[in-house]
């Protein structure tokens, strides 16, 4: 029997921090499952994008049990941007520009996504009250992350005081060390915020880095 692809296990480092303490790593190129959007992820549209984003990485899984190369589906992943980084700091939701992801296996490519997100289209039209829509499932595409060297820690609390941590990050750590920012803020969620209170959730930060 084939062994199931476990991500948190097979690469430990990137799926773990220490609060209060940020991790110098190099991460490596990976696939991902990925939809773009703007605004408060407590909205509409960022409920109806991690529905569509699930709905597709299960059925890439489901095609790659079938193969024998079955993974088990990651924690849910964010990119989060902003014209002026401070937006974060400031928590004014309306301003974040965001690409929600699921990491995907190395051998997953965009054909595959691309018929497994026909199949979901498929299976949409015949449920009378959906998580999502056709136009969300559209957004959907197979991407890539280059991140390079990142700093990374863990948060733990509600999703709504990262912003401390984040300030301490931008304005003390990345200046002291010479650095500056080589892409947008990425989080992972560990936690399943409806099942977890919130100050237990548990959140990876990581922000790419480049000497200035």
């Amino acid at each position: 029997m084939t062994k199931k692809l476990d991500f948190r296990r097979a690469y430990k480092s990137e799926y773990t921090g220490k609060v209060g303490r940020w991790d110098d790593l190099v991460i490596p190129s990976m696939p991902y499952v990925m939809v773009d959007g703007q605004g408060d992820p407590g909205g509409p549209d960022f409920s109806k994008a991690i529905a569509a984003l699930y709905s597709v990485a299960y059925g890439v899984k489901f095609k790659c049990k079938a193969a024998e190369q079955d993974f088990t589906v990651p924690p849910l992943e964010a990119q989060w941007m902003a014209d002026d980084p401070t937006a974060f700091v400031r928590n004014d939701r309306a301003a974040w520009v965001w690409t929600a992801m699921i990491r995907l296996p190395k051998h997953v490519l965009p054909d595959m996504l691309e018929q497994v997100r026909e199949t979901a289209l498929g299976k949409l039209a015949k449920k009378k009250d959906p998580p999502t829509d056709a136009d969300t499932l559209g957004r959907v595409y197979h991407g890539r992350l280059e991140e390079g060297r990142c700093l990374q820690t863990l948060h733990v609390g509600p999703y709504t005081n990262e912003a401390a941590t984040l300030a301490h990050l931008y304005d003390e750590l990345m200046p002291g060390q010479g650095l500056t920012f080589n892409g947008p803020h990425h989080e992972i969620y560990l936690s399943d915020a409806r099942r977890v209170a919130p100050e237990k959730l548990k959140t990876i930060l990581r922000q790419p880095v480049v000497p200035k």
